[in-house]
C-alpha cells in the first residue's frame, strides 16, 4: 500500500499529434479557430434556448444540456492541446492530468446519458405523442438530467480514485495530447496489464450499453415511422436522422478506443480527436441547421435583439 502511494513522477510529457514544426502551427491554426467555433457555437444554442419562450420544452432543454457538456468537454483537452503546439516542453502536472482523466470520463459518460435520454424523449414524441407532455415534462427531465450528473460524476471519481493510486516512478512519457486511462495505466511501475483490461472494461461495458440501446430504441422509433402519415413520418425520419448521425460519431471512436483490444497510436489520437473535437463542432451543426424551430427562433432574436428599433 505504501508503494501504491507513493507518487515520484511529479509531471508527464505529453507527445501531441506530432512532430514537425510546420505541421504543429498549421495544427494550431486549425484548432484554435475549431475550438472559437465549438465554444461560441454552443453558446450561442443555450442562449437561443434560454431566450425564446418557443424553445421552451423538453427536447430543448435536453439539446441545452448537450451543447453545455460538449463545450466543456473540448474545453478539458483542446486549450492544452493548443498551447502544447508552442511549446517545446510539452508537460503537464501530475494533478493536472488527474483532473483531465476525471473531466474527460465525466463529461464523455455525461454525453452518452443524454444521448440516451434524448432517444428515449424522442420515442415519447413519436410513439406515444398523446401521452408526451405527461410523461416527458419538464420536471421529470431536471431529474433525469440531475440523475445523470451526479451518476457520471461518481463513476469518474471511482476511475479516478483507482488512478491516483498508482505508483509513477518511472516513464512518464504520453503519446496523446491528453490524459486518458489507458495511457495513464501503461506508465504505473507495475504490472498493469489485467488493470488496464478492467479499467477499459469500466468504460467500454457502458459505453457499449448505451450504443446497443440507443440503436434499439431508433430501430423502434423508425419502424413506429413507417405507420405514420406522409407529412409527419418525413419530418420525424428527418429527426431521428440527425440524432443517429451524432450517436454513430461519437460513440463509434469511445467504442473502439476502450473495446477494441488492440492499439494503434495514430488511429487512437485521431479517434480521440474525433469525439473531443469534431463531435461537439458537429453537434451544434446537425441539431440546428437541420431544425426549422431553431432558425425562426434565431430570427425572433435577430429582429428583437439585434434590430430593436423594427419592433417599436
Amino acid at each position: 500500500m505504501d508503494a501504491g502511494n507513493l507518487c515520484v513522477v511529479s509531471e508527464f510529457v505529453l507527445l501531441g499529434l506530432c512532430h514537425s514544426w510546420t505541421m504543429q502551427v498549421l495544427l494550431l491554426l486549425i484548432f484554435f479557430m475549431l475550438y472559437l467555433i465549438i465554444v461560441f457555437g454552443n453558446i450561442a444554442i443555450i442562449i437561443l434556448i434560454i431566450t425564446d419562450p418557443h424553445l421552451h420544452s423538453p427536447m430543448y432543454f435536453l439539446l441545452a444540456n448537450l451543447s453545455f457538456v460538449d463545450m466543456w468537454l473540448c474545453s478539458v483537452t483542446t486549450p492544452k492541446m493548443i498551447t502544447d503546439f508552442v511549446r517545446e516542453n510539452k508537460t503537464i502536472s501530475f494533478g493536472g492530468c488527474m483532473c483531465q482523466v476525471l473531466f474527460v470520463h465525466f463529461f464523455g459518460g455525461g454525453e452518452m446519458v443524454l444521448l440516451v435520454v434524448m432517444a428515449y424523449d424522442r420515442y415519447v414524441a413519436i410513439c406515444k405523442p398523446l401521452h408526451y407532455s405527461t410523461i416527458m415534462n419538464l420536471q421529470k427531465c431536471i431529474g433525469l438530467v440531475a440523475t445523470s450528473w451526479t451518476t457520471d460524476f461518481v463513476h469518474a471519481m471511482s476511475q479516478m480514485a483507482v488512478i491516483v493510486q498508482l505508483p509513477f516512478c518511472g516513464p512518464r512519457e504520453i503519446d496523446s495530447f491528453f490524459c486518458d486511462i489507458p495511457l495513464v495505466i501503461k506508465l504505473a511501475c507495475i504490472d498493469s496489464y489485467n488493470l488496464g483490461i478492467l479499467m477499459n472494461a469500466d468504460s467500454g461495458v457502458p459505453a457499449m450499453t448505451c450504443f446497443i440501446v440507443l440503436l434499439i430504441s431508433y430501430t423502434y422509433i423508425l419502424l413506429t415511422v413507417r405507420q405514420s402519415s406522409k407529412a409527419g413520418a418525413s419530418r420525424a425520419l428527418s429527426t431521428c436522422t440527425a440524432h443517429i448521425t451524432v450517436v454513430l460519431l461519437f460513440f463509434g471512436p469511445c467504442i473502439f478506443i476502450y473495446v477494441w483490444p488492440l492499439s494503434i497510436t495514430w488511429v487512437d489520437k485521431f479517434l480521440a480527436v474525433f469525439y473531443s473535437v469534431i463531435t461537439p463542432l458537429l453537434n451544434p451543426a446537425i441539431y440546428t441547421l437541420r431544425n426549422k424551430e431553431i432558425k425562426n427562433a434565431l430570427k425572433r432574436f435577430r429582429s428583437y435583439y439585434l434590430h430593436p428599433k423594427g419592433n417599436i
